[in-house]
């Protein structure tokens, strides 16, 4: 199992957009992946459970990655947050 801190550094934070390219990265890959927030664990797959996470500019996140693929995986979503979604700020 992988888990990996993520903190959101994007303005909006996890808002629609971000989240749809979330769930589209994470759905790449084999592995069970799972997001956590304030205590809130969520299927990373699902846009409803991502969204549902309402996680603002700031907010501190842990990935969890288990499956054949784990680190790949892991790896590809913590870029997408480091390089905050595609956005400009």
């Amino acid at each position: 199992m992988t888990r990996v801190p993520l903190k959101l550094i994007n303005r909006l934070g996890l808002h629609a957009r971000a989240a749809s390219k979330l769930v589209q990265a994470a759905s790449a890959y084999r592995s069970q992946l799972w997001l956590e927030h304030k205590g809130r664990r969520v299927n990373a797959k699902s846009i409803m459970g991502v969204l549902l996470l309402a996680a603002p500019c700031g907010s501190d996140l842990t990935l969890e990655a288990s499956g054949p693929d784990e680190t790949e995986a892991a790896n590809a979503i913590a870029r997408l947050v480091a390089e905050r979604f595609g956005e400009d700020e």
